[in-house]
Protein backbone atom coordinates (compact mmCIF):
# COMPACT_ATOMS: atom_id res chain seq x y z
CA UNK A 1 0.00 0.00 0.00
CA UNK A 2 2.54 2.40 0.60
CA UNK A 3 4.00 2.34 -2.77
CA UNK A 4 0.68 3.15 -3.65
CA UNK A 5 0.06 5.83 -1.52
CA UNK A 6 2.97 8.09 -3.40
CA UNK A 7 0.76 7.19 -7.15
CA UNK A 8 -2.66 8.82 -5.60
CA UNK A 9 -3.76 12.06 -5.80
CA UNK A 10 -4.80 14.20 -2.78
CA UNK A 11 -8.89 13.39 -3.40
CA UNK A 12 -7.91 9.47 -3.53
CA UNK A 13 -5.73 9.55 -0.57
CA UNK A 14 -8.47 11.51 1.05
CA UNK A 15 -11.00 8.74 -0.06
CA UNK A 16 -8.65 6.07 1.25
CA UNK A 17 -8.02 7.62 4.87
CA UNK A 18 -12.49 8.03 4.54
CA UNK A 19 -13.22 4.52 3.76
CA UNK A 20 -10.50 3.26 6.26
CA UNK A 21 -8.66 1.31 3.67
CA UNK A 22 -5.70 2.95 5.19
CA UNK A 23 -5.51 4.97 8.53
CA UNK A 24 -4.40 8.64 8.71
CA UNK A 25 -1.62 7.89 10.98
CA UNK A 26 -0.17 5.45 8.33
CA UNK A 27 -0.36 7.92 5.35
CA UNK A 28 1.60 10.63 7.93
CA UNK A 29 4.14 8.20 8.83
CA UNK A 30 4.88 7.22 4.84
CA UNK A 31 4.98 10.77 4.02
CA UNK A 32 7.37 11.76 6.95
CA UNK A 33 9.75 8.78 5.97
CA UNK A 34 9.86 9.68 2.50
CA UNK A 35 10.84 13.69 3.59
CA UNK A 36 13.83 11.51 5.47
CA UNK A 37 15.05 9.70 3.00
CA UNK A 38 15.28 12.13 -0.16
CA UNK A 39 14.43 15.65 1.31
CA UNK A 40 18.26 15.78 2.32
CA UNK A 41 18.99 16.73 -1.08
CA UNK A 42 15.95 18.16 -2.65
CA UNK A 43 15.45 20.77 0.39
CA UNK A 44 11.95 21.27 0.19
CA UNK A 45 11.25 21.93 3.63
CA UNK A 46 12.58 24.48 6.08
CA UNK A 47 10.66 22.84 9.25
CA UNK A 48 9.33 19.12 9.34
CA UNK A 49 6.43 19.01 12.28
CA UNK A 50 6.83 15.11 12.97
CA UNK A 51 5.33 14.92 16.21
CA UNK A 52 2.72 17.78 15.61
CA UNK A 53 1.91 15.60 12.40
CA UNK A 54 1.58 12.37 13.78
CA UNK A 55 -1.13 13.17 17.06
CA UNK A 56 -3.46 15.50 14.37
CA UNK A 57 -3.16 12.53 12.07
CA UNK A 58 -4.29 10.01 15.31
CA UNK A 59 -6.88 12.78 16.42
CA UNK A 60 -8.42 11.91 12.74
CA UNK A 61 -8.21 8.22 13.02
CA UNK A 62 -10.15 8.67 16.35
CA UNK A 63 -12.62 10.67 15.61
CA UNK A 64 -11.73 14.23 17.04
CA UNK A 65 -10.71 15.42 13.57
CA UNK A 66 -12.98 15.59 10.96
CA UNK A 67 -13.68 17.35 7.37
CA UNK A 68 -12.73 17.29 3.89
CA UNK A 69 -9.15 17.18 4.42
CA UNK A 70 -8.89 14.75 6.62
CA UNK A 71 -5.52 13.03 7.21
CA UNK A 72 -4.28 14.57 4.03
CA UNK A 73 -0.37 15.49 4.34
CA UNK A 74 0.11 19.18 3.10
CA UNK A 75 2.93 21.31 3.58
CA UNK A 76 2.78 24.97 3.34
CA UNK A 77 5.36 28.00 2.59
CA UNK A 78 7.26 29.42 4.96
CA UNK A 79 6.22 32.74 4.85
CA UNK A 80 2.99 32.06 6.28
CA UNK A 81 2.65 32.87 9.85
CA UNK A 82 1.67 29.68 12.38
CA UNK A 83 1.74 29.44 16.22
CA UNK A 84 3.78 26.78 16.33
CA UNK A 85 7.33 26.28 14.92
CA UNK A 86 9.32 29.37 13.18
CA UNK A 87 8.61 31.72 10.50
CA UNK A 88 11.86 32.44 8.80
CA UNK A 89 10.81 33.64 5.22
CA UNK A 90 14.22 32.09 4.15
CA UNK A 91 15.49 34.89 5.68
CA UNK A 92 18.48 35.94 8.41
CA UNK A 93 16.33 38.76 9.77
CA UNK A 94 13.55 36.26 11.07
CA UNK A 95 15.26 33.26 11.64
CA UNK A 96 14.33 32.63 15.05
CA UNK A 97 10.62 34.08 14.72
CA UNK A 98 8.08 32.76 16.49
CA UNK A 99 4.55 34.00 15.27
CA UNK A 100 1.90 34.80 17.83
CA UNK A 101 -0.99 34.10 15.56
CA UNK A 102 -2.01 31.65 12.67
CA UNK A 103 -2.77 32.66 8.60
CA UNK A 104 -6.11 32.50 8.03
CA UNK A 105 -5.26 29.69 4.93
CA UNK A 106 -3.88 27.57 7.46
CA UNK A 107 -6.43 27.92 10.13
CA UNK A 108 -8.87 26.82 7.45
CA UNK A 109 -6.88 23.74 6.29
CA UNK A 110 -6.56 22.55 10.12
CA UNK A 111 -10.12 23.26 10.18
CA UNK A 112 -10.51 21.16 6.90
CA UNK A 113 -8.73 18.26 8.63
CA UNK A 114 -5.47 18.35 6.75
CA UNK A 115 -1.96 17.36 8.60
CA UNK A 116 0.71 20.20 7.66
CA UNK A 117 3.53 18.38 7.37
CA UNK A 118 6.16 21.24 7.59
CA UNK A 119 7.03 24.35 5.98
CA UNK A 120 9.03 24.80 2.81
CA UNK A 121 11.84 27.05 1.43
CA UNK A 122 11.41 29.72 -0.93
CA UNK A 123 13.38 32.50 -2.22
CA UNK A 124 13.97 35.15 1.06
CA UNK A 125 10.58 37.01 1.43
CA UNK A 126 9.48 35.49 -1.71
CA UNK A 127 11.76 37.67 -3.85
CA UNK A 128 13.26 35.22 -6.79
CA UNK A 129 12.08 32.84 -9.37
CA UNK A 130 14.82 30.32 -8.75
CA UNK A 131 14.74 29.28 -4.66
CA UNK A 132 18.05 30.33 -4.34
CA UNK A 133 18.23 33.45 -2.64
CA UNK A 134 17.50 31.63 0.23
CA UNK A 135 19.77 32.36 3.43
CA UNK A 136 19.76 28.42 4.56
CA UNK A 137 20.13 26.99 1.12
CA UNK A 138 18.65 26.56 -2.15
CA UNK A 139 15.77 24.07 -2.91
CA UNK A 140 17.04 21.96 -6.19
CA UNK A 141 14.45 20.32 -8.59
CA UNK A 142 13.18 16.80 -7.73
CA UNK A 143 13.52 16.14 -12.02
CA UNK A 144 17.05 16.69 -11.76
CA UNK A 145 18.83 18.14 -8.76
CA UNK A 146 21.52 20.47 -10.50
CA UNK A 147 18.09 22.55 -11.79
CA UNK A 148 16.37 24.93 -10.18
CA UNK A 149 12.81 24.08 -9.28
CA UNK A 150 11.84 27.59 -9.82
CA UNK A 151 10.33 30.39 -7.17
CA UNK A 152 9.59 31.48 -5.07
CA UNK A 153 7.18 29.08 -3.87
CA UNK A 154 9.75 26.49 -5.18
CA UNK A 155 9.75 24.56 -2.44
CA UNK A 156 6.33 24.03 -1.90
CA UNK A 157 6.68 22.86 -5.82
CA UNK A 158 9.07 20.50 -5.24
CA UNK A 159 7.40 19.16 -2.57
CA UNK A 160 4.73 18.37 -4.42
CA UNK A 161 6.11 17.04 -7.63
CA UNK A 162 8.63 14.78 -5.19
CA UNK A 163 5.47 13.74 -3.43
CA UNK A 164 6.73 14.21 -0.03
CA UNK A 165 3.60 16.17 0.62
CA UNK A 166 -0.22 15.25 -1.14
CA UNK A 167 -0.57 18.90 -1.72
CA UNK A 168 0.64 22.69 -0.69
CA UNK A 169 0.39 26.22 -0.52
CA UNK A 170 2.43 29.08 -1.74
CA UNK A 171 1.94 32.54 -2.35
CA UNK A 172 2.16 34.00 -5.99
CA UNK A 173 3.23 37.89 -6.28
CA UNK A 174 4.56 38.19 -9.87
CA UNK A 175 3.94 34.56 -11.02
CA UNK A 176 5.47 32.46 -7.74
CA UNK A 177 3.08 29.42 -8.34
CA UNK A 178 2.36 29.25 -11.56
CA UNK A 179 6.15 29.40 -12.73
CA UNK A 180 7.29 26.43 -10.14
CA UNK A 181 4.59 24.60 -10.79
CA UNK A 182 5.47 24.31 -14.58
CA UNK A 183 9.15 23.96 -13.92
CA UNK A 184 8.36 20.70 -11.61
CA UNK A 185 5.62 19.37 -13.03
CA UNK A 186 2.35 19.85 -11.33
CA UNK A 187 -0.62 21.87 -11.19
CA UNK A 188 -0.19 25.45 -9.56
CA UNK A 189 -3.08 28.08 -8.77
CA UNK A 190 -3.55 31.93 -8.26
CA UNK A 191 -6.75 32.81 -7.55
CA UNK A 192 -8.05 36.73 -8.09
CA UNK A 193 -6.92 39.02 -5.92
CA UNK A 194 -8.96 39.24 -2.94
CA UNK A 195 -10.40 35.56 -3.36
CA UNK A 196 -8.10 33.95 -0.52
CA UNK A 197 -7.42 35.86 2.69
CA UNK A 198 -3.89 37.51 3.17
CA UNK A 199 -4.00 37.56 6.89
CA UNK A 200 -0.77 35.90 7.91
CA UNK A 201 1.04 35.67 4.87
CA UNK A 202 4.32 37.88 5.13
CA UNK A 203 3.82 41.09 3.18
CA UNK A 204 6.27 41.55 0.05
CA UNK A 205 4.10 43.54 -2.38
CA UNK A 206 0.32 44.14 -0.76
CA UNK A 207 -1.18 44.52 -3.81
CA UNK A 208 -0.08 41.49 -5.58
CA UNK A 209 0.37 38.88 -3.07
CA UNK A 210 -1.82 36.41 -2.94
CA UNK A 211 -1.76 32.76 -1.47
CA UNK A 212 -2.35 29.80 -3.82
CA UNK A 213 -2.41 25.93 -3.86
CA UNK A 214 -0.13 23.47 -5.41
CA UNK A 215 -1.07 20.12 -6.29
CA UNK A 216 -0.88 17.03 -8.84
CA UNK A 217 -4.23 17.19 -10.79
CA UNK A 218 -6.28 20.03 -11.50
CA UNK A 219 -9.19 18.18 -9.35
CA UNK A 220 -6.48 18.61 -6.09
CA UNK A 221 -6.04 22.13 -6.69
CA UNK A 222 -9.97 22.84 -6.88
CA UNK A 223 -10.32 20.84 -3.34
CA UNK A 224 -8.17 23.22 -1.96
CA UNK A 225 -8.72 26.45 -3.28
CA UNK A 226 -12.56 25.54 -1.68
CA UNK A 227 -10.99 24.65 1.41
CA UNK A 228 -8.89 28.25 1.64
CA UNK A 229 -11.33 30.69 -0.07
CA UNK A 230 -13.94 33.02 1.33
CA UNK A 231 -14.76 36.14 3.11
CA UNK A 232 -12.09 37.41 6.28
CA UNK A 233 -13.13 40.05 8.48
CA UNK A 234 -9.14 40.27 9.30
CA UNK A 235 -8.19 41.49 5.58
CA UNK A 236 -9.83 44.05 4.41
CA UNK A 237 -8.75 43.11 0.86
CA UNK A 238 -10.79 39.86 1.16
CA UNK A 239 -13.29 40.12 -1.27
CA UNK A 240 -16.94 39.44 0.10
CA UNK A 241 -18.35 37.49 -2.48
CA UNK A 242 -19.22 33.61 -2.77
CA UNK A 243 -17.23 30.97 -2.92
CA UNK A 244 -18.62 28.26 -5.67
CA UNK A 245 -18.47 24.96 -5.24
CA UNK A 246 -15.35 24.41 -7.27
CA UNK A 247 -15.03 20.58 -7.56
CA UNK A 248 -19.10 20.51 -8.49
CA UNK A 249 -18.47 19.70 -12.59
CA UNK A 250 -14.82 20.37 -12.79
CA UNK A 251 -15.08 17.25 -15.40
CA UNK A 252 -17.62 18.55 -17.08
CA UNK A 253 -16.08 19.97 -20.31
CA UNK A 254 -17.33 23.56 -21.08
CA UNK A 255 -19.50 23.87 -24.02
CA UNK A 256 -18.47 26.41 -26.42
CA UNK A 257 -15.48 27.16 -24.65
CA UNK A 258 -13.58 30.34 -26.33
CA UNK A 259 -9.62 30.07 -26.11
CA UNK A 260 -8.16 33.34 -26.66
CA UNK A 261 -4.46 33.12 -27.58
CA UNK A 262 -2.21 36.55 -27.93
CA UNK A 263 0.21 37.03 -30.28
CA UNK A 264 2.54 39.29 -27.74
CA UNK A 265 3.11 34.96 -25.97
CA UNK A 266 4.22 33.83 -29.42
CA UNK A 267 7.48 34.78 -29.31
CA UNK A 268 11.05 33.74 -30.37
CA UNK A 269 12.53 34.02 -27.27
CA UNK A 270 10.58 30.48 -26.34
CA UNK A 271 12.32 27.28 -26.24
CA UNK A 272 11.42 25.23 -29.04
CA UNK A 273 10.13 22.75 -26.76
CA UNK A 274 7.79 24.92 -25.19
CA UNK A 275 6.43 26.54 -28.44
CA UNK A 276 5.55 22.87 -29.51
CA UNK A 277 4.13 22.32 -26.47
CA UNK A 278 1.85 25.97 -26.94
CA UNK A 279 0.70 24.27 -30.41
CA UNK A 280 0.03 21.07 -29.38
CA UNK A 281 -2.32 22.54 -26.51
CA UNK A 282 -4.14 24.41 -28.97
CA UNK A 283 -4.53 21.39 -30.72
CA UNK A 284 -6.01 19.39 -27.75
CA UNK A 285 -8.89 22.36 -27.02
CA UNK A 286 -9.86 22.28 -31.02
CA UNK A 287 -9.95 18.52 -30.49
CA UNK A 288 -12.27 18.98 -27.56
CA UNK A 289 -14.60 21.43 -29.32
CA UNK A 290 -13.27 24.85 -27.99
CA UNK A 291 -13.07 27.49 -30.43
CA UNK A 292 -9.78 29.34 -30.44
CA UNK A 293 -9.80 33.14 -30.98
CA UNK A 294 -6.78 35.59 -31.59
CA UNK A 295 -6.90 38.56 -28.87
CA UNK A 296 -4.70 41.46 -28.23
CA UNK A 297 -2.69 42.68 -25.44
CA UNK A 298 -0.59 45.51 -26.33
CA UNK A 299 0.43 46.58 -23.18
CA UNK A 300 2.43 43.21 -22.35
CA UNK A 301 5.54 44.08 -22.84
CA UNK A 302 5.39 46.69 -19.78
CA UNK A 303 4.66 43.95 -17.71
CA UNK A 304 8.37 43.64 -16.43
CA UNK A 305 8.97 46.98 -15.93
CA UNK A 306 5.67 47.59 -14.33
CA UNK A 307 6.03 44.86 -12.13
CA UNK A 308 9.32 45.98 -10.77
CA UNK A 309 8.63 49.53 -10.09
CA UNK A 310 4.91 48.36 -7.95
CA UNK A 311 6.21 45.12 -6.43
CA UNK A 312 9.45 46.95 -5.58
CA UNK A 313 7.80 49.85 -4.01
CA UNK A 314 5.57 48.51 -1.94
CA UNK A 315 8.40 46.06 -0.78
CA UNK A 316 10.59 49.05 0.52
CA UNK A 317 7.56 50.07 2.33
CA UNK A 318 6.57 46.81 3.60
CA UNK A 319 10.09 45.70 4.80
CA UNK A 320 11.03 49.30 6.26
CA UNK A 321 9.21 47.31 10.02
CA UNK A 322 12.46 45.28 10.16
CA UNK A 323 14.50 47.70 11.58
CA UNK A 324 15.96 45.14 14.65
CA UNK A 325 13.78 47.01 17.28
CA UNK A 326 10.68 45.20 17.26
CA UNK A 327 11.63 41.48 16.15
CA UNK A 328 13.54 40.19 14.00
CA UNK A 329 17.61 40.01 13.64
CA UNK A 330 19.21 42.95 15.90
CA UNK A 331 22.88 43.68 15.33
CA UNK A 332 25.03 43.17 18.42
CA UNK A 333 27.34 45.86 18.20
CA UNK A 334 25.46 49.55 16.84
CA UNK A 335 26.49 51.84 18.68
CA UNK A 336 23.37 54.33 18.09
CA UNK A 337 20.02 54.26 16.59
CA UNK A 338 21.02 55.21 13.32
CA UNK A 339 23.89 52.30 13.23
CA UNK A 340 21.00 50.22 14.80
CA UNK A 341 19.02 50.10 12.15
CA UNK A 342 21.88 49.84 9.12
CA UNK A 343 23.29 47.37 10.83
CA UNK A 344 20.66 44.90 11.65
CA UNK A 345 18.90 45.06 7.84
CA UNK A 346 22.47 45.06 6.24
CA UNK A 347 23.02 41.70 7.62
CA UNK A 348 19.86 40.65 8.11
CA UNK A 349 18.66 40.97 4.78
CA UNK A 350 20.18 39.14 1.82
CA UNK A 351 21.54 40.82 -1.63
CA UNK A 352 18.56 40.46 -3.67
CA UNK A 353 16.50 41.27 -0.94
CA UNK A 354 18.33 44.59 -0.53
CA UNK A 355 18.47 45.04 -4.10
CA UNK A 356 14.43 45.45 -4.23
CA UNK A 357 14.35 47.39 -1.43
CA UNK A 358 16.71 50.08 -2.52
CA UNK A 359 14.81 49.93 -6.12
CA UNK A 360 11.14 50.56 -4.41
CA UNK A 361 12.99 53.55 -2.01
CA UNK A 362 14.17 54.92 -5.39
CA UNK A 363 10.98 54.49 -7.21
CA UNK A 364 8.99 56.43 -3.97
CA UNK A 365 11.67 59.30 -3.54
CA UNK A 366 11.05 63.24 -3.64
CA UNK A 367 11.51 63.71 -7.62
CA UNK A 368 10.86 60.15 -8.56
CA UNK A 369 8.05 58.99 -7.49
CA UNK A 370 5.50 60.52 -10.43
CA UNK A 371 8.34 59.69 -12.95
CA UNK A 372 8.23 56.14 -11.77
CA UNK A 373 5.67 55.18 -9.17
CA UNK A 374 2.46 56.98 -10.42
CA UNK A 375 3.55 56.60 -14.08
CA UNK A 376 3.53 52.38 -13.47
CA UNK A 377 0.49 52.80 -11.88
CA UNK A 378 -1.22 54.24 -14.82
CA UNK A 379 0.10 51.53 -17.40
CA UNK A 380 -1.26 48.87 -14.48
CA UNK A 381 -4.51 50.09 -15.30
CA UNK A 382 -3.98 49.77 -18.98
CA UNK A 383 -2.67 46.24 -19.11
CA UNK A 384 -5.98 45.16 -16.66
CA UNK A 385 -7.91 46.86 -19.25
CA UNK A 386 -6.48 44.88 -22.12
CA UNK A 387 -7.55 41.91 -20.41
CA UNK A 388 -10.82 43.13 -20.16
CA UNK A 389 -11.17 43.87 -23.39
CA UNK A 390 -10.02 40.26 -24.32
CA UNK A 391 -12.08 38.57 -22.26
CA UNK A 392 -15.16 39.87 -23.87
CA UNK A 393 -13.91 37.66 -27.04
CA UNK A 394 -12.93 34.62 -24.49
CA UNK A 395 -13.18 32.78 -21.68
CA UNK A 396 -9.85 31.80 -21.30
CA UNK A 397 -6.27 32.63 -22.51
CA UNK A 398 -3.45 30.47 -23.37
CA UNK A 399 -0.02 31.16 -22.93
CA UNK A 400 3.37 29.31 -21.75
CA UNK A 401 3.87 29.63 -18.51
CA UNK A 402 7.84 29.94 -18.91
CA UNK A 403 9.84 30.53 -21.78
CA UNK A 404 11.95 27.36 -21.13
CA UNK A 405 12.36 24.43 -18.44
CA UNK A 406 14.04 24.91 -15.60
CA UNK A 407 17.77 26.11 -15.76
CA UNK A 408 21.15 24.82 -14.11
CA UNK A 409 21.63 25.85 -10.76
CA UNK A 410 23.56 29.28 -10.34
CA UNK A 411 23.24 30.11 -14.16
CA UNK A 412 21.11 33.07 -13.79
CA UNK A 413 22.10 34.45 -9.96
CA UNK A 414 25.01 36.72 -11.28
CA UNK A 415 22.42 38.32 -13.80
CA UNK A 416 19.27 40.05 -12.12
CA UNK A 417 17.67 41.13 -15.22
CA UNK A 418 17.50 37.69 -16.71
CA UNK A 419 15.98 36.30 -13.52
CA UNK A 420 13.65 38.93 -13.60
CA UNK A 421 12.55 38.06 -17.14
CA UNK A 422 11.76 34.62 -16.20
CA UNK A 423 8.72 36.08 -14.99
CA UNK A 424 7.13 37.58 -18.30
CA UNK A 425 4.34 35.45 -18.87
CA UNK A 426 3.23 35.30 -15.30
CA UNK A 427 3.48 39.52 -14.19
CA UNK A 428 0.94 40.51 -15.66
CA UNK A 429 -2.05 38.09 -14.08
CA UNK A 430 -0.93 39.78 -10.71
CA UNK A 431 -0.90 44.00 -11.89
CA UNK A 432 -4.62 43.01 -13.14
CA UNK A 433 -5.34 40.72 -10.41
CA UNK A 434 -6.96 38.05 -12.41
CA UNK A 435 -6.83 34.32 -12.01
CA UNK A 436 -4.46 32.16 -13.70
CA UNK A 437 -3.41 28.55 -13.87
CA UNK A 438 -0.51 26.46 -14.68
CA UNK A 439 -1.21 23.04 -15.76
CA UNK A 440 1.89 20.11 -16.68
CA UNK A 441 2.00 20.28 -20.48
CA UNK A 442 4.90 17.90 -21.29
CA UNK A 443 8.55 17.95 -21.15
CA UNK A 444 11.97 19.14 -22.91
CA UNK A 445 14.16 16.29 -23.30
CA UNK A 446 17.98 17.16 -22.57
CA UNK A 447 21.00 15.49 -21.66
CA UNK A 448 22.70 14.94 -18.20
CA UNK A 449 25.83 13.05 -16.42
CA UNK A 450 27.17 10.41 -18.88
CA UNK A 451 24.72 11.12 -21.64
CA UNK A 452 21.54 10.58 -19.64
CA UNK A 453 18.11 11.34 -20.98
CA UNK A 454 16.71 13.97 -18.73
CA UNK A 455 12.99 15.09 -18.90
CA UNK A 456 12.26 18.66 -17.94
CA UNK A 457 8.76 19.57 -17.06
CA UNK A 458 6.82 22.33 -19.52
CA UNK A 459 3.74 24.22 -18.34
CA UNK A 460 0.82 25.66 -19.96
CA UNK A 461 -0.74 28.71 -18.27
CA UNK A 462 -4.85 29.83 -18.69
CA UNK A 463 -5.61 32.83 -17.70
CA UNK A 464 -9.31 33.85 -16.39
CA UNK A 465 -11.83 36.96 -15.83
CA UNK A 466 -11.80 38.13 -12.36
CA UNK A 467 -13.83 35.20 -9.64
CA UNK A 468 -14.20 32.97 -12.77
CA UNK A 469 -11.89 30.43 -10.97
CA UNK A 470 -14.94 27.68 -11.09
CA UNK A 471 -14.87 28.21 -15.27
CA UNK A 472 -11.05 28.05 -15.53
CA UNK A 473 -10.27 24.82 -13.46
CA UNK A 474 -13.01 22.81 -15.83
CA UNK A 475 -11.53 24.35 -18.71
CA UNK A 476 -7.73 23.71 -17.65
CA UNK A 477 -9.56 19.74 -16.77
CA UNK A 478 -10.23 19.69 -20.05
CA UNK A 479 -6.43 19.86 -20.90
CA UNK A 480 -5.87 17.77 -18.70
CA UNK A 481 -8.34 15.24 -19.29
CA UNK A 482 -6.45 15.02 -22.51
CA UNK A 483 -3.16 14.49 -21.91
CA UNK A 484 -2.94 12.89 -18.43
CA UNK A 485 0.47 14.80 -18.20
CA UNK A 486 0.09 14.97 -14.86
CA UNK A 487 0.44 11.64 -13.39
CA UNK A 488 4.29 11.45 -14.38
CA UNK A 489 6.54 10.76 -11.52
CA UNK A 490 10.19 12.08 -11.10
CA UNK A 491 12.42 8.85 -10.05
CA UNK A 492 14.06 10.05 -6.91
CA UNK A 493 17.50 9.16 -5.60
CA UNK A 494 17.80 8.76 -1.90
Amino acid sequence: MKTELFQSTLIGLRDAIAARAVSATEVTRAYLDRIERHDGLLHAYHEVYRQRALERAAAVDDGRVCGVLAGVPVAIKDNLCTEWGYTTCSSRILENYRSPYTATAVERLERAGAVILGKTNLDEFAMGSSTENCAFGPTRNPWDPQRVPGGSSGGSAAAVAADVCAGALGSDTGGSIRQPAALCGVVGLKPTYGRVSRFGLVAFASSLDQIGPFAHTVADAALLLQVISGPDPRDSTCADVPVPDYLRGVDEPVRGVRIGIAKQYLSDANDPAVAAAAERAVEVFRGAGAKVVEVDLPHTEYGIPTYYIVATAEASSNLARYDGVRYGYRAPQAEDLEDLYSSSRAEGFGDEVKRRIMLGTYALSSGYYDAYYVRALKVRRLIKRDFDAAFEKCDAILCPTTTGPAFRLGEKTDDPLAMYLNDVYTVNANLAGIPAISVPAGFAETSGPGGRKIRLPLGMQLLGPVFKEEALLRIARMCEAAVEWSSARPELVA
